[in-house]
C-alpha cells in the first residue's frame, strides 16, 4: 500500500493537524465522494423509472413509492453512520483506523446493488435498500473523518471546495447514469454501473491516502460502549454544531427536491415519453453541473475571507431563485436556466457547509461528529421524498395531473428560508488566513 507523507507531522494543542498536504493528496481525499454521491442519486432516478414505466408499486401512489423504498434504509443510516464513525476513532489496524470500514462497506455495496437490480417487488427492493444504507454508511461514517484528521486550518477552505466539487461530480455522474438507464430501459446495467464507479473511487483512498492521526486510546472501554458513545449527551454542549446540523437538514431537503423528482417533473409536467427523457434530464444536469463548477471554488475562497455563514446565506438565496424558476417554468429551456441558477447555489453550499463543519467538530472525535452531521443528509432525503411524493400524488389527483411536481419543487423555497434562519445562532471560530503559496503540488 502506497501513501504520501505530509510535509510536517505535528498537531496544534487543540488537536488540529498542522501538516501541509500536497494537492494530489487533497484530491485523493475527496475523490471517493464522487462514487459515494453517485449511488443514491442514480438509484433514485432508476427506481423512479421502474415505478413509472415497469409498474413497480401502486399505480395511484407512484411518487410516494420512492419514500416506501427508502424509509427503512434511512433509519438504519441514521444509526449506523455516527456509531461506526465513533468506533473508527478508536480502531487500530494495519490499514489504520478508517480504511477497513471504507473497504468492507464499499465491497458490500456491490453485493446489495446486485440484489436491488435483480429484485422485482417493492418489498425485496426495500430490503436490499436497507442493506445498502447499512453498508454505504458503514464506509461513509469513518471516511468523513479524514478532512478533520488530516487537513490543517489554512487548507480547510481548499479541501472543502474539493469535497464539494467531487460531490457535485458524483451527483452528476449518478444522475446521468440513471437518466441513460431510464431512457434505454437498462435498469440492471445502470444500477451495477453505480457500484462499479463507487468501488473504483474507493481504491484511490484505500491505496494512496495517508491515515494520519493515531487512534484514540480505549482506556479499557469495550466496543459496545464506544459505539454507544456516539449518542452521548455531551454533544448537546456543542451548540453551534447542532444548529448547523439543523440548518443543513432544511437546506439539503430543499436543494435535492429537483434531483429526487426530476423524472416525475419531466414525465408528468411536460409529458415526455420514456425514450425521450434523457434529453431534458441531461440538459438540466449539464446546466446544474455548470452552475456548480462555476461557484464551488470561488465560494470556498470567499468564505476564507468573509466567513462561512455569509456565503451559505447567499447560497440559500441563489438556490431559492433557481428552484422558483424551475417550479414555474413554462418551457424546457426555462427549466434548464433554473437548473443553472440552482446549481450555482448548491455548489456554493456544498463547498462552504463542509468547511464550517470541519471548523466546528472536535478533531479527536471527527468520525463521531461527522457521522452525526450526516444524520441531516440521510433524513433530509427521506423527509423530502415523503413530503414531495405526497404533494405530487395528492396534487395530481385533486388539482390537475402534472401540477404535483411543480408544487413539490416550489415547496423547496421556504425550506431554504428555514435553513438560513437556523444558521443564525451558529458561532464561527476564528481562522488563520489561508497561505496557498505554501501548498506543495
Amino acid at each position: 500500500m502506497t501513501v504520501e507523507a505530509p510535509v510536517t507531522t505535528a498537531d496544534d494543542p487543540a488537536g488540529r493537524p498542522t501538516a501541509v498536504l500536497p494537492r494530489a493528496q487533497l484530491v485523493r481525499l475527496s475523490l471517493y465522494w464522487l462514487g459515494l454521491s453517485s449511488v443514491f442519486i442514480g438509484l433514485t432516478n432508476i427506481l423512479g423509472g421502474r415505478i413509472l414505466f415497469e409498474g413497480l408499486g401502486d399505480e395511484k401512489f407512484k411518487a410516494t413509492t420512492l419514500f416506501v423504498l427508502s424509509v427503512m434504509g434511512t433509519a438504519i443510516a441514521v444509526l449506523v453512520q455516527p456509531t461506526i464513525g465513533s468506533i473508527s476513532d478508536y480502531t487500530m489496524s494495519r490499514w489504520g483506523r478508517r480504511k477497513p470500514y471504507i473497504f468492507i462497506g464499499s465491497a458490500l455495496d456491490i453485493v446489495f446493488l446486485l440484489g436491488i437490480a435483480s429484485s422485482n417487488t417493492v418489498l425485496a427492493i426495500a430490503a436490499f435498500m436497507a442493506l445498502l444504507q447499512f453498508s454505504a454508511n458503514f464506509a461513509q461514517g469513518p471516511f468523513q473523518g479524514y478532512v478533520p484528521d488530516l487537513v490543517p486550518e489554512r487548507q480547510v477552505g481548499l479541501a472543502s471546495a474539493l469535497v464539494g466539487l467531487f460531490q457535485v461530480l458524483g451527483n452528476a455522474a449518478g444522475f446521468a447514469i440513471g437518466a441513460v438507464a431510464v431512457a434505454t430501459n437498462s435498469f440492471w446495467l445502470g444500477t451495477m454501473a453505480l457500484g462499479a464507479l463507487e468501488f473504483a473511487t474507493m481504491l484511490s483512498v484505500v491505496i494512496r491516502v495517508n491515515e494520519g492521526r493515531a487512534a484514540r486510546p480505549r482506556d479499557g472501554k469495550g466496543w459496545g460502549a464506544i459505539g454507544l458513545e456516539a449518542w452521548g449527551t455531551d454533544i448537546l454542549h456543542e451548540r453551534s454544531f447542532l444548529w448547523l446540523v439543523a440548518s443543513r437538514w432544511f437546506v439539503l431537503m430543499g436543494m435535492t427536491m429537483l434531483t429526487n423528482f426530476a423524472l416525475y417533473y419531466f414525465v408528468q409536467s411536460f409529458h415526455i415519453e420514456q425514450a425521450r427523457t434523457d434529453v431534458p434530464m441531461l440538459g438540466v444536469l449539464a446546466a446544474t453541473v455548470i452552475g456548480n463548477l462555476v461557484a464551488v471554488l470561488p465560494a470556498a475562497r470567499v468564505s476564507d475571507r468573509i466567513g462561512r455563514k455569509p456565503v451559505i446565506y447567499m447560497a440559500c438565496g441563489v438556490g431559492s431563485v433557481g428552484l422558483a424558476i424551475v417550479a414555474a417554468a413554462p418551457a424546457l429551456g426555462v427549466a434548464v436556466f433554473g437548473g443553472l441558477i440552482l446549481g450555482a447555489g448548491f455548489g456554493m453550499f456544498l463547498a462552504v457547509d463542509w468547511a464550517l463543519l470541519t471548523d466546528l467538530v472536535p478533531k479527536a472525535s471527527a468520525g463521531r461528529y461527522m457521522g452525526i452531521s450526516n444524520v441531516a443528509t440521510a433524513t433530509a432525503g427521506l423527509v423530502g421524498l415523503a413530503i414531495g411524493g405526497l404533494v405530487i400524488d395528492v396534487s395530481n389527483a385533486v388539482i390537475e395531473q402534472g401540477i404535483g411536481p411543480r408544487l413539490a419543487i416550489g415547496l423547496s423555497v421556504p425550506l431554504l428560508g428555514v435553513g438560513a434562519l437556523l444558521l443564525r445562532p451558529v458561532k464561527e471560530p476564528g481562522r488563520t488566513p489561508p497561505d496557498l503559496a505554501s501548498v506543495p503540488a
